[in-house]
């Protein structure tokens, strides 16, 4: 049986991780991030719910006068 020739692994594996890694760097580097990130206002992001327009009042038992 012959032998398996391992003479080149070093080699392709080394071209092989420098070819992904070039190749990452250059995904990388056509990201653009944002300049200024700045936070949303939370106003915007609020929405008005029905029971919010209308004048409701839930009493608590605890919150009741005692008897």
């Amino acid at each position: 049986m012959p032998q398996l020739d391992t003479s080149t692994w070093f080699i392709t594996i080394i071209s092989m991780l420098l070819t992904l890694f070039i190749t990452f760097q250059l995904k990388i580097s056509k990201f653009i991030y944002p300049n200024t990130p700045e936070p949303k206002s939370l106003k915007a992001l609020k929405q008005n719910t029905p029971w919010e327009t209308k004048w409701t009042k839930i009493y608590s038992p605890l919150s009741l006068p005692p008897q």
